[in-house]
């Protein structure tokens, strides 16, 4: 008997470099897939939020990055995640989902710190977690996001 996957049940990878065009490209990645996937009312968010986690990754580590779209258990949701090597989680992301306080504000004259502010208020959930070393010695960390529509 086949087996069949229900439509919801979908991935996308995307592995990029530590190049400074990763992001653009990064960004352009749920543009081009999420109407492909009946999702395009999440395009935009989508969008936003993973440029966000992707300039994080190029700016804050010095090796490739992976980006990761799926289908969630949610026929309307979607999950994105982003690997890089550094092992960091970056607040607010390194506080479990009960442990969560109030966002920390960023000061006006800051040139940078308000992007996973962004994730965090606009996913529907949302997280990271520390890797260990894989088999090329390369462990570093996950950030994701979830969005529903």
């Amino acid at each position: 008997m086949a087996t069949v996957s229900p439509p919801h049940t979908w991935s996308y990878a995307l592995h990029l470099p530590h190049d400074p065009r990763a992001p653009r490209i990064a960004r352009m990645t749920p543009r081009a897939v999420l109407p492909a996937c009946g999702l395009a009312e999440l395009a935009d968010l989508a969008e936003l939020l993973t440029s966000e986690l992707v300039t994080n990754a190029y700016r804050h580590s010095e090796g490739p990055a992976a980006l990761r779209l799926r289908g969630t258990d949610d026929p309307c949701g979607l999950r994105v995640s982003v690997w890089d090597t550094n092992p960091h989680i970056p607040s607010p992301f390194d506080k479990p989902p009960g442990r969560r306080g109030p966002l920390r504000p960023v000061p006006h004259e800051s040139d940078s710190g308000r992007g996973l502010g962004l994730v965090a208020q606009w996913a529907r959930a949302w997280g990271g977690h520390p890797l260990g070393d894989d088999l090329f010695g390369r462990g570093g960390k996950l950030l994701w996001f979830e969005l529903g529509a």
